[in-house]
């Protein structure tokens, strides 16, 4: 049987109806408002504490916030420009678009249901959002004092008329639009004639307010910061009468679009760039509900804002800011999820130096059950070693006061040839890794920006150490950022190696990244975008090869998003061939799951729980022993051809092993994880097997201390 009729293009036939092209996938944008459900219903499980219910709904809300800011952004830009086309799931710009905002609009309605159900709880554990009209009359003395002596200097209002123009609003701000008519004004012709101006909420100052306690109550109450500056509205406007006062905020495109082959120097049309951000045009407008229709016309007409666009919230704006709240709220710490301490790797914790364990043997490390300062130490202990004469490193996201930025620093300093490739493209963190960038330069190292028309996004640091007569190579590889931060809310697999065949692949791959030089036949390495799906396809080419043969054949991946076309028709390809697949997909999955005669071997889950499940991690054959890769790629297609990835292989059997381990459990657990079916929806796995909550064995035990054992 050839490959075309193993797998036709367009359509296959299953049990007597036409699977077609566009119903074999399932969309993107789709598929991650679908990944923010799940989030949603982590804040809606009653399982989950009390308090991280909160922090999910935030969560919610910034994913939202950059979902609109980019994605659907770039739909409504091809929409306004007239592109038709349909998508390989069937779907135009526009006709997408539609979908999404009553999809959202729907989402939007639950979460704050949401917000409203996990105040009453909070209220019965003594903590309370309050109303200015609920408090008494010292509470509201007080805190009208402290709106005039620490709100009111910061507030400045913007009046919209003929001689002052709409200001420019910023996104993601909230911001106040008031309604007045003048006190004195008796003429008939004027009487309903109103004025418009806009307050900005100030971001600088905290958005609740904590209000004076009752005598003998230990009760916590706060004020939204919006609600104090309205019921004080008039003492910004004399000689005019509050009509109405309500909040509102806009979110605007915020896709940088550099134009790297023509500028002269890459830093600055970034920087150039981030300034257009601040004009991108409107995407969303949220209102709360009950606005002025006056003001309402008025932010219409000015943003342009089309119907599609424009949401009416029944309750408080931008809900991002119970992230803050709860996580400042003192001693509920029975609210919150039990702290686990990330601990330091045994292999190093007796040793003097890492870089001697390393001549010994691998080590995998698993963040956030294993700490994050092993990667510092490893930059610390090269920074200050003799004999260290190069260090090599990406950096994508850093954390703002980086261990890692100092001790590249600090080679720099005591005279290392230090090399640091920092993507300045990173959505988002553009102007932070700027600043970086130039701190590193003033220290020092020779700071490259990467290729042009690619983010480097592979996760790498070479360390180049003269011992003997001979140069050895140590190198640390992870799936995730190099930042402190997220490395203790994200799972990530990171390696540190002295194998001579990757110490030679990493040494070419900074070479193609900093320097002319030829592709380079890789060793170890596959590296995007020129080889990494290559080698992908090899890898599953090679399964069905085993499987045709009658032979066992199997693919384990696990992966924050699934969405490249291509890629996804080679997974029908070799399950239609008999090899066993199994995905573990957090976020976007665009596979269409269980399809007779099409998927029918491929599961795929995605597990939401406390920690962002963010490793790649391939593990590969049913015929044999299984080969292991961790990797940065996502089987995206911007991953795949657009940026600079890596994938590399674990060569350790122990590690190996421990990885697999990893992986059964995530296909086993119970409890967090949910199932993709074929229709595009998922559920709760539910099985007669006992509870097995992946990131959390037996009970509270984390995972790192368990995944040394065998699981069957």
């Amino acid at each position: 049987m050839g490959k075309k009729d193993r797998f036709p293009s367009l359509a296959i036939r299953t049990g007597g109806s036409i699977v077609t092209s566009a119903k074999k996938y399932i969309n993107r944008d789709l598929s991650w408002l679908e990944f923010n459900r799940r989030v949603l219903e982590e804040a809606e499980d009653p399982e989950t504490p009390l308090l991280e219910r909160f922090q999910f709904l935030s969560i919610v809300q910034s994913n939202l916030d950059e979902f609109m800011s980019v994605r659907v952004a770039g739909l409504q830009a091809q929409s306004k420009a007239g592109y038709t086309k349909t998508d390989f799931t069937g779907y135009t710009p526009q006709g997408l678009i539609t979908r999404l905002v009553k999809k959202t609009a729907r989402m939007v309605r639950e979460q704050y249901r949401t917000y409203r159900e996990l105040l009453r709880l909070l209220a019965k554990e003594g903590v309370s959002l309050t109303t200015f009209a609920e408090l008494n009359v010292e509470q509201q003395t007080a805190l009208t004092t402290y709106f005039k002596e620490i709100i009111y200097p910061v507030l400045t209002p913007m009046a919209v008329d003929q001689s002052r123009p709409f200001p420019l609003l910023h996104s993601k701000e909230l911001y106040l639009a008031v309604v007045l008519k003048q006190e004195d004004d008796s003429s008939d012709d004027d009487e309903d004639k109103t004025f418009c101006a806009i307050v900005q909420v100030p971001s600088i100052l905290a958005r609740t307010v904590i209000v004076p306690g009752r005598k003998n109550s230990r009760k916590l109450s706060y004020l939204l910061l919006e609600d104090l500056i309205k019921e004080h509205i008039g003492l910004l406007f004399s000689g005019y009468k509050t009509e109405a006062v309500h909040a509102f905020r806009i979110t605007r495109n915020s896709d940088l679009t550099p134009n790297e082959e023509g500028a002269e120097d890459l830093l600055q049309e970034i920087e150039k760039e981030l300034r257009r951000r601040r004009r991108g045009l409107p995407v969303r407008l949220e209102v709360e509900k009950g606005i002025h229709q006056d003001a309402l016309e008025l932010l219409q007409d000015e943003l342009e804002m089309e119907h599609e666009g424009f949401d009416e919230i029944e309750g408080p704006l931008d809900l991002g800011f119970l992230s803050k709240f709860v996580g400042g709220l003192p001693n509920y710490e029975h609210l919150r999820y039990p702290k686990h301490e990330p601990v330091y790797p045994e292999e190093f914790d007796e040793a003097e130096d890492m870089l001697s364990v390393l001549r010994e043997k691998d080590v995998l490390v698993y963040h956030p059950y294993e700490s994050f300062e092993v990667v510092d130490d490893f930059i610390l202990e090269a920074a200050a070693d003799p004999n260290v004469l190069a260090i090599k490193m990406t950096l994508y996201r850093v954390s703002v006061n980086s261990v890692l930025i100092q001790g590249l620093a600090r080679a720099a300093e005591s005279g290392k040839q230090v090399t640091v490739v920092v993507e300045i493209k990173a959505r988002f963190d553009e102007a932070r890794n700027i600043a970086w960038a130039r701190q590193l330069e003033k220290a020092g190292c020779h700071v490259v920006f990467g290729l042009v028309g690619l983010k480097t996004h592979a996760k790498i640091t070479l360390v180049v150490r003269k011992e003997a007569d001979t140069l050895r190579r140590y190198v640390h590889v992870g799936t995730g950022n190099y930042n402190e931060n997220t490395a203790r809310l994200y799972t990530d697999a990171g390696l540190f190696t002295s194998h001579p065949d990757i110490g030679a692949d990493a040494t070419a791959l900074f070479n193609e990244m900093t320097g002319y030089s030829t592709p380079h036949l890789w060793s170890a390495f596959a590296v995007a975008p020129v080889g990494l799906k290559p080698k992908l396809f090899e890898l599953i080419d090679r399964e069905i090869g085993h499987a045709l043969a009658g032979r066992p054949a199997s693919i384990i991946a696990k992966m924050n998003s699934l969405s490249n076309q291509s890629m996804i028709d080679k997974l029908y390809e070799a399950s239609q061939a008999g090899v066993k697949i199994q995905l573990i997909v957090r976020g976007v999955c665009c596979l269409r799951p269980g399809v007779p005669g099409l998927s029918d071997n491929i599961r795929v889950i995605s597990i939401v729980d406390r920690y962002l499940e963010h490793a790649r991690i391939l593990a590969i054959g049913g015929g044999g022993e299984q080969e292991v890769y961790i990797s940065s790629a996502d089987w995206m297609t911007r991953n795949l051809s657009r940026r600079v990835e890596l994938m590399c292989p674990v060569y350790d059997p122990a590690l190996r092993h421990m990885l697999m381990n990893l992986l059964e459990m995530n296909l086993r657990d119970n409890v967090k994880a949910r199932e993709l079916s074929s229709t595009g929806s998922y559920e709760k796995v539910k099985n007669e097997e006992a509870p097995l909550r992946s990131q959390f064995l037996a009970g509270d035990i984390p995972l790192w201390k368990s995944i040394g054992a065998t699981v069957r």
